[in-house]
């Protein structure tokens, strides 16, 4: 019995223990004279991730406006027991992301030892990341993606035969356009032809959805949690954060890619030409023919695991997020059919300057098309929201709160793209909110689909041709409108931490005589 009195007298102890600490952590941003929002005890502001609840950009934005409508500048909320800082001044947001980046150098993002899929541009910090960001730069120059844009434009041709097929019918247009994306990707990433659009169960496109679509129960998203919180731990126990037949699969595909092209002398126009460069000569050159040995510098090389990863991050980045942006941009095209019709008249007036073809110069002649994607990136924007890391103490500009290293800073862009103080009635769809003239009158950082500063997304360019392309071969030869199927209004995918809709998206089309 005296055992048991024990027992019970140290469990009451470490109860009451862990509840003094937790409330004095919770007490963090109080104590600094920042508000937060109300929030739950112990899961702090986003206890819903473990029992999926609401999604990641509506519970941001939920933190944005209660913010937002006590007038402040800046707030705070919890995740667990980690403290994080949300900017809510435009100024203050681009200090951070431009002005003083060299203290939020890093984005928060985690290596895994022996999961060469992790070790990507996005995860990488301070001195590797700029090192293989400058290294990575120039893969993306306009140089670059005219070279690129034949290979990227070869796959529409099964886009178009697909549309062909089902002709009058309603189509789960998400789908279609995820395996577009995933040809694209597939070649100009990996070097390989998918062929998903006229065979969507092949092994590419299943292992692409596995990455996104991997189910979430309870026991996974604690696993998760615990790379976050734990990461030497699941190293001792010889745990991986992506599953090991994805990383077995992508890297045995870029290493087979390599190896084919290295002992053949293959050259293509895509992004996996570019990193093998990178890989045998630590540069990027326009010739057409080079030696291994070339000008080598052993220093400035790439492993191959550092080719892995990024052809996995361009994977990664160029599938789910270009396909989420052309589906929700045809989307909003089939409810607001007088912005199909100019778009469309755009696209065939500036095509006919070109003699009819889709090139590089022509999708770059059509401001209403900019306009189109950017008002869609405004509504649905991939990324609801990243972070940053501090990585040097920082005073927040015009206050006294000094960020020690460590802390964390979210950037609420689904918040901003909602707010009216920017966007008058934002869920109304208009494109003309990005005309030049709308543009200079609005704050820079008022718009962030791909982030900003140095560290803002290295595929912009990518992206966004990707997306032009799809939608100009789409919208020149068919007309697009919802149907009995399409379901709205849409409900956010809360296991997705891309800006996806739940379900599928159903569309009519025909063809324009």
């Amino acid at each position: 019995m005296e055992l048991c009195g024990v027992l019970i007298t140290l469990i009451i102890t470490l109860v009451l223990l862990f509840w003094i600490w937790t409330k004095n952590v919770h007490s963090f941003w109080s104590r600094c004279g920042v508000d937060t929002p109300p929030y739950s005890y112990i899961w702090g502001h986003l206890r819903t991730p473990f029992f999926h609840g609401a999604p990641l950009g509506d519970r941001i934005k939920l933190i944005y406006n209660y913010l937002k409508s006590k007038g402040l500048k800046h707030g705070g909320f919890y995740v667990l027991f980690e403290s994080w800082y949300v900017p809510m001044d435009l100024d203050v947001l681009k200090a951070i992301l431009q002005t003083d980046f060299q203290h939020f150098v890093d984005r928060g993002g985690r290596v895994i030892e022996g999961d060469p899929l992790t070790a990507h541009l996005l995860n990488l910090k301070g001195g590797k990341w700029k090192r293989m960001r400058s290294k990575l730069t120039p893969a993306f120059s306009s140089g670059k993606m005219k070279m690129m844009f034949e290979t990227l434009l070869d796959c529409t041709h099964s886009l178009k035969k697909v549309m062909d097929q089902l002709e009058g019918e309603e189509v789960d247009i998400k789908d279609i356009l995820g395996r577009f994306t995933t040809d694209i990707i597939g070649t100009c990433a990996f070097g390989i032809e998918c062929n998903s659009l006229e065979n969507p169960e092949n092994e590419f496109r299943q292992k692409g959805k596995a990455v996104f679509e991997k189910p979430k129960d309870f026991w996974m998203t604690i696993y998760e949690q615990f790379f976050i919180y734990f990461p030497n731990l699941m190293k001792f126990l010889n745990l991986t954060y992506i599953e090991k037949d994805l990383t077995n699969f992508f890297v045995g595909i870029a290493r087979n890619t390599v190896e084919y092209r290295e002992k053949n002398s293959v050259r293509r126009k895509d992004l996996m030409d570019l990193l093998i460069q990178l890989k045998n000569k630590g540069k990027l050159t326009d010739d057409e023919q080079f030696s291994i040995e070339d000008n080598a510098n052993d220093n400035n090389r790439i492993s191959m695991d550092d080719l892995a990863g990024q052809a996995f991050l361009f994977f990664e980045a160029g599938f789910e997020t270009s396909s989420t942006a052309m589906t929700f941009c045809l989307y909003e095209l089939a409810e607001n059919k007088d912005i199909q019709d100019k778009l469309r008249d755009e696209i065939n007036l500036v095509l006919k300057r070109y003699d009819g073809k889709i090139t590089y110069d022509a999708i770059m002649d059509m401001p209403y098309l900019e306009m189109v994607l950017q008002e869609s990136l405004r509504k649905y924007p991939p990324i609801p929201a990243f972070r940053r890391t501090c990585t040097k103490a920082y005073k927040i500009p015009g206050t006294d709160i000094v960020l020690q290293k460590g802390s964390k800073v979210v950037i609420p862009v689904y918040g901003i793209h909602y707010d009216p103080q920017y966007y008058p009635d934002p869920d109304r769809f208009n494109p003309e909110r990005f005309s030049d003239e709308n543009r200079k009158n609005r704050h820079p950082c008022a718009f962030l689909p791909f982030g900003e500063g140095p560290r803002m997304c290295i595929g912009l360019r990518f992206g966004l041709m990707e997306a032009k392309v799809g939608i100009i071969t789409l919208l020149k030869d068919y007309e697009f409108e919802v149907c009995s199927r399409t379901r709205r209004p849409f409900e956010w995918d809360p296991k997705n931490f891309v800006l996806s809709a739940k379900g599928d998206i159903w569309l009519r089309h025909k063809k324009i005589d």
